[in-house]
């Protein structure tokens, strides 16, 4: 017969191994909200690169001094910061961060007239699109 008062030796595991999981899926779980948080800080920043893009596009007019401090309040109510902002005639191309600490997102945009884009320093002018016949 068995001795009542002799304890198996894994009595007591499954706590250990619960705990081990309760620690896993925390760590899955702050990955996953870092993951999220980067996304969330990466179209803040595209949506404000391209509305200030187009702000300053808007008002070229006026004078790249001008079309830049609106493309910077534009990015501002935004919540972004205006890091870049270059004028060639009503083209804008502006860059625009947002974020802190690890968190930190950049991102570039154009804006102007539909048509071909002006070139670049060091760079050839950019070819039309090819047309095709219609069928």
């Amino acid at each position: 017969m068995r001795d009542a008062s002799r304890r198996p030796a894994d009595r007591g595991s499954a706590s250990v191994w619960c705990v081990g999981a309760v620690a896993v899926l925390c760590l899955v779980f702050g990955v996953v909200l870092a993951l999220g948080h980067a996304v969330v800080v990466r179209h803040r920043a595209a949506g404000g690169a391209d509305l200030a893009a187009l702000a300053a596009a808007d008002h070229w007019a006026r004078g790249a001094a001008q079309a830049c401090a609106r493309a910077d309040r534009v990015a501002r109510a935004q919540e972004a910061r205006l890091v870049r902002c270059v004028m060639t005639g009503e083209v804008s191309d502006v860059s625009v961060a947002s974020g802190a600490g690890p968190f930190t997102a950049e991102v570039r945009a154009r804006a102007g007239p539909a048509g071909p884009v002006p070139p670049a320093e060091g760079r050839p002018p950019a070819r039309p699109p090819a047309v095709r016949p219609a069928r």
